[in-house]
This record gives structure tokens, C-alpha cells and sequence, in this order.
């Protein structure tokens, strides 16, 4: 009897061990599929990530891992490799370029933010006051180069080809600027040497660039929005519309408006 009932004990014992075992890796395997990883520079859209993964996520039932990227070059290869499952870095004309260039199918869930880009210097205080001549220090990869173009010409400093993408595509230059390509992450540290430069917000920021120091800035209706981009098969994903959602919503509306001041503008 008394064997008996000990062995019930024991039966019972390891039948709760199980049942905890199997609860554990349930939750473990509803953890993982609500985890969405999501790569970016560190400002602005890794603030905005770090603050919807603290602040607004785990409301929803999302875990949201930010990996951080210092440039322009590797968050679509870490997409398009399985590395990350979005990015939040790049407009439609960047992605869209670089899926020519490698054949890869990144795809825009939609438009979240747009970081103005801006002429800056140094040594001038207004465009007026550029003198003839000037030395512009500007991106030089084919989208931000051509972008740059496009601001210079919105206030006739420049005329240029229908969708500009280097210096070539200027067919008129009446101040005679000098024009010097340079990699975005080096465009800061340019106006030391040059009378502007003209800074993507995402190393500008970093820079301590401010807005006293902007001689001509892009306006609210510029294409050039950021997207959150995702790898085509996973458009779709809960995770990626649950993401997109937080990223444009109100919430982030409001935090976006209190951490950069009117720098960087929401997608309405």
C-alpha cells in the first residue's frame, strides 16, 4: 500500500515537471516568434527603435531587437542575408538602387520619417552670403549625391538634368561652386575645410549639426522619406505591421517632435 502510493507520488511529480517543461518552452517559442529584429544608424531611427522597443512594443506583444549600423553600406546586405528582418535607414530611391545593383527584392512596408537634408556651414551665415565660387562638399553615393543636387537647384544655385545622380548632371552653374564628393559619414568633419557641406540628418545630428548652422534645408513634401524596408516575403508578417503601426503612430509622433524639435519630421 504504502509502495503504492509512493509510486503515485513519484508519477505525479514527474508529470508536473513535464507540464512546467512544455509551458517554458511554449513561452520561449511565442517569445521568438514575437521578436522582430531591426537594424539602423543610431540617430535618428535608433532612438526611435530604442523607444518604441521600451516604451511602446511589449504593450503590443512585440519584442523588437535594435542592431545598430555606423553607415550607409550594410543594413540591406544584413536584410537581404536573413541577419535582420527590417531596417529603418533609407528612402525608396536608395532601396530601390541598391536592389538594382544587387538583385535583391527589399520592398517598403511604408514612409515613417523624414531627416531633412541640409546645405551647412561654418563660415556663412545666410545663402545669401555664399560667396561665388564656394567650395560644397556633398554625398557622394548615387542617391544622397543626386538628392543633393536637387536642394541646390530648388533655390536656382544650380541647374540640373531631370533626376540628377552626379556632378555631370549640372548643366548650369552661374556662382561657379566647387563641388568635392565625400563619403556621408566624413561630410561633418568637411566643413573645416570648406565653405558648406550638404549633411544627411543621420551624421549631421551625431555632429552636433543645429539648424542655426542650416543655409537652405529640405522641405515637408520632399520624396525622400525614410521607409521601414523589409525583404518581400515578409511584407505581410504580423510582426512587420504590428512595427510599422508603433512607428507611425501617434506615440511616436509625439516623441519624435520632443527628442529632435522639429529636425526630423513624421510621416503624416
Amino acid at each position: 500500500m504504502l509502495r503504492s502510493t509512493m509510486l503515485k507520488a513519484v508519477a505525479v511529480g514527474v508529470a508536473a515537471v513535464f507540464s512546467l517543461t512544455a509551458c517554458g518552452a511554449g513561452s520561449d517559442s511565442s517569445s521568438a516568434a514575437d521578436t522582430i529584429k531591426v537594424g539602423a544608424l543610431a540617430v535618428p531611427a535608433g532612438d526611435m527603435l530604442k523607444h518604441v522597443s521600451k516604451e511602446l512594443a511589449p504593450k503590443e506583444g512585440l519584442n523588437v531587437e535594435y542592431k545598430e549600423f555606423s553607415d550607409y553600406n550594410t543594413p540591406n546586405a544584413a536584410l537581404s542575408d536573413g541577419d535582420i528582418d527590417a531596417n529603418l535607414f533609407q528612402n525608396t530611391t536608395f532601396m530601390e538602387t541598391y536592389n538594382k545593383a544587387s538583385g535583391k527584392d527589399l520592398v517598403s512596408v511604408g514612409k515613417v520619417y523624414l531627416p531633412p537634408m541640409a546645405l551647412y556651414s561654418n563660415k556663412t551665415a545666410t545663402l545669401a552670403e555664399l560667396p561665388e565660387g564656394a567650395s560644397i562638399a556633398i554625398p557622394n553615393d548615387p542617391t544622397n549625391e543626386g538628392r543633393a543636387l536637387l536642394l541646390l537647384a530648388s533655390k536656382g544655385l544650380i541647374e540640373v538634368k531631370e533626376n540628377p545622380i552626379t556632378l555631370k548632371d549640372i548643366t548650369a552653374n552661374p556662382k561657379n561652386f566647387k563641388f568635392t564628393e565625400i563619403e556621408n559619414a566624413s561630410l561633418p568633419q568637411a566643413l573645416n575645410d570648406k565653405d558648406a557641406a550638404i549633411v544627411t540628418l543621420a551624421f549631421a545630428l551625431p555632429a552636433g549639426l543645429s539648424s542655426d548652422k542650416q543655409l537652405l534645408v529640405e522641405a515637408e513634401d520632399s520624396p525622400f522619406y525614410n521607409v521601414l524596408a523589409v525583404r518581400a516575403d515578409m511584407k505581410d508578417d504580423p510582426r512587420v505591421q504590428k512595427l510599422f503601426k508603433l512607428l507611425t503612430s501617434q506615440d511616436m509622433k509625439d516623441f519624435i517632435q520632443a527628442e529632435f524639435k522639429g529636425l526630423v519630421i513624421p510621416a503624416s
